[in-house]
């Protein structure tokens, strides 16, 4: 993409209502705009990050084998008060009216509505496990909402649901979350560390928050340090195999873990001085399973190979990832901007010509972003004419990993320079070499 045909609308200043680091850059890089209290546009560059993110949630839901759906935003009370969660949820639910006076909300989750689709169509013991999920936004109408899309009122959330015939099904089902999950937050490029937590609301009593650990987090967090070191499943890890789940989830569940919601000081005191964390953290994650809370009230069964029909058990499972765009900047920046992971950066590279007009500068500005196109790098080239500088701070701004600096003194030898964003290293190759390593290495 040229830069001079690209939407990405720069603010100099920093504005007065953004109260920390990721809502500050998320505003002066063109990544959002804000429309109303916690409401916000996602403009073209917040956007590519944002779908990235989905891409690899989604990837790891499907390979634990969840199946994808999509349900609408708008919910039935009826079903609510079914549930009996209409009238005890609270004044974060945003009711309304149709224009024939049936009353509906803007569903703020989704367990009603996925236990009608499931109720609706299964009713064999036969077609269990089940696991269902989409990636849908969401409206909770926050007392306060700030931070920018930390915490605001309408967010992205991928969430899934468990059907199990038993308890022991459902803590199988549970299990092959937890290890989606850490997978799905390396993959971001982030140490998320499962803590246990307040089920809230939602309901049940088995619960994990996945944490970042981050100086402006919402949470006081306190774990061990071995989980810090702590190694992630692997890509070929089977899902399928119960005992390899469990295994994994005893291994990241072995030390003490906790938000501040449920510390335990007796255990707490029981970890040695210099093998405690005690630290702010971000909410990223957050599982649950509540056995037939939600299936007895809504009638949720199926017939057992007894020939008895029973409640199902349930389980919950949820990821921001409009939540987690904020998150990733918290936990990756310096003073000059954002500084994206690979696997969630909006573009692969960028590409800087500093002097515009300037016949070598342009010759092998051009050739670079040519490579990139028939190679399938999706580049950012800078052909603006701006200064250098602008050119620099914007760049750094933005976050992109790898930066490629065409200007005047070295371009007349044949050469560009390759900037790492993340370490600042700077190289100078001849321009058939630059693009070579560039093809190689994003």
């Amino acid at each position: 993409m040229r830069f001079s045909r690209y939407f990405l609308p720069i603010l100099k200043e920093t504005p007065k209502e953004a109260e920390i680091t990721s809502h500050r850059m998320m505003l002066r890089a063109g990544m959002i705009k804000q429309q109303s209290a916690g409401i916000y546009t996602w403009l073209p560059l917040g956007l590519k990050i944002l779908r990235k993110v989905e891409t690899i949630i989604r990837e790891e839901q499907n390979r634990a084998g969840a199946n994808e759906i999509l349900m609408p935003t708008l919910q039935s009370a009826d079903l609510w008060r079914e549930s009996g969660r209409y009238d005890a949820y609270g004044k974060e639910m945003l009711r309304i009216e149709d224009r024939h006076g049936r009353e509906m909300l803007y569903g703020p989750t989704n367990e009603e509505m996925v236990t009608d689709v499931f109720r609706s169509y299964v009713k064999s013991y036969k077609d269990l496990p089940l696991n269902l999920y989409h990636i849908q936004w969401k409206f909770r109408d926050e007392v306060r909402p700030r931070f920018g899309v930390m915490r605001g009122r309408e967010f992205l959330m991928k969430d899934a649901y468990s059907f199990d015939l038993d308890e022991q099904g459902a803590v199988e089902a549970y299990n092959r979350m937890f290890v989606s999950y850490l997978r799905t937050f390396e993959r971001l490029g982030v140490k998320a560390i499962p803590m246990r937590a307040d089920t809230g609301p939602i309901g049940g009593e088995l619960s994990h928050e996945f944490i970042i650990l981050a100086e402006t987090g919402e949470n006081e967090v306190f774990c061990h340090k071995d989980y810090l070191q702590l190694p992630v499943p692997p890509e070929d890890v089977d899902f399928d195999d119960a005992e390899e789940m469990q295994n994994i989830v005893a291994q990241w569940t072995e030390h003490y873990a906790a938000t501040d919601e449920v510390f335990d000081e007796t255990k707490w005191n029981e970890i040695a001085e210099d093998q405690k964390i005690a630290a702010r953290g971000i909410e990223v994650g957050h599982i649950f399973s509540f056995g037939t809370t939600y299936s007895e009230k809504l009638a949720a069964e199926v017939t057992h190979p007894d020939g008895k029909t029973r409640p199902v058990h349930m389980g919950s499972y949820g990821i921001g990832p409009s939540r987690l765009v904020g998150a990733l900047i918290e936990a990756f920046h310096d003073d000059n901007g954002i500084i994206w992971p690979k696997s969630v950066a909006p573009f692969d590279l960028g590409i800087i010509n500093m002097k515009p007009g300037h016949g070598a500068c342009d010759e092998l500005s051009e050739k670079i972003y040519a490579a990139c196109l028939k190679a399938g790098k999706d580049a950012l080239y800078d052909d603006r004419d701006q200064s250098a500088g602008a050119k620099f701070a914007t760049m750094d701004l933005i976050g992109l990993p790898t930066q490629v600096i065409v200007g005047p003194r070295v371009a007349e030898s044949g050469d560009v320079e390759i900037k790492d964003r993340a370490t600042g290293e700077r190289e100078v190759l001849s321009v058939d070499a630059a693009i070579n390593k560039l093809m190689a290495e994003i």
